[in-house]
């Protein structure tokens, strides 16, 4: 069992965050007891979305910012699949900002975890939608001038009912997070923080282990506006764990089509009226 998530030899840098984020999702779908055959790891474009080529598990790689789509799509047709979506900053907020709100929405049974080093770390180092203001880099040589997206405050308000975050250099806190967030039925995001030692040499392993702490355990998730407040934390003080979280009916389950739990792939297909349907448009 223990080597069926087996990973392979990486282009990442040395020292990258993304290592133990991907060695903490293999230990998380090992103690959940998954098989390779029944989970797929998602991802569009950059260095956090080449985890699916790295993870022995079903796999799907898209365009920049395109992942959601693929992963909703995946679900909606076999809802037994633990489907999980591995994007960066760059990639989830920026190119795939608008599937990102969407899928709130709908609230389709999928696992997004967010790999957020704030910066584009797979095009040479230009600033993401979550870098900093002020940030130098080889393109805003002045500094990053426009205001960092808040992803945790965005997902509260779109009506996320799952919204983490969490640190890759605290790994059983991540595998964790990482477990409750597979749990979790509806759309699951965890914003997980995390190093580029090449391209950002601000927000490093030190600067965010000396500001990130844990959620005390009466920490009351089910608060919206308390959870507004933690979201809102940022910068000298990080808080990590669940920032929000609320029961939804899911997209399957307020889908008459999909709410037999029976998976779509699975149900009968009536040829006569798809013939009748193509005839429409001859």
């Amino acid at each position: 069992m223990a080597n069926q998530f087996c990973t392979y030899e990486t282009a990442w840098c040395p020292g990258c965050g993304n290592f133990p984020i991907i060695d903490c999702l293999k230990t998380t779908l090992e103690e959940l007891g998954k098989k390779p055959n029944e989970v797929l790891v998602a991802a569009g474009i950059g260095q956090a979305a080449k985890t699916p080529q790295y993870i022995n598990t079903n796999a799907f790689c898209g365009l920049h910012g395109r992942s959601l789509p693929a992963a909703v799509a995946a679900k909606i047709a076999n809802e037994k699949l633990t489907v999980i979506v591995n994007t960066g900053d760059g990639d989830s907020y920026g190119e795939g900002g608008n599937h990102f709100i969407h899928n709130i929405r709908r609230n389709i049974d999928i696992t997004h975890f967010v790999h957020d080093n704030q910066i584009y770390g797979l095009t040479k180092g230009q600033a993401s939608p979550t870098s900093m203001l002020g940030l130098v880099t080889g393109v805003q040589v002045d500094g990053n001038i426009n205001e960092p997206l808040n992803p945790l405050l965005l997902a509260i308000a779109a009506g996320a009912g799952f919204v983490a975050r969490a640190f890759s250099g605290k790994k059983e806190h991540l595998i964790d997070i990482m477990k409750q967030a597979i749990n979790y039925k509806g759309y699951a995001l965890v914003d997980i923080l995390q190093p580029c030692v090449s391209f950002n040499k601000v927000n490093t392993f030190s600067w965010y282990n000396k500001r990130v702490y844990e959620l005390k355990d009466d920490y009351d998730y089910t608060n919206k506006i308390n959870a507004i407040t933690k979201a809102m934390e940022f910068n000298d003080k990080i808080p990590i764990g669940i920032i929000y979280k609320e029961n939804k009916p899911t997209y399957h389950q307020k889908n008459k089509i999909l709410s037999d739990n029976i998976p779509l792939i699975d149900k009968s297909i009536n040829k006569k009226i798809i013939e009748d349907m193509f005839q429409e448009y001859i």
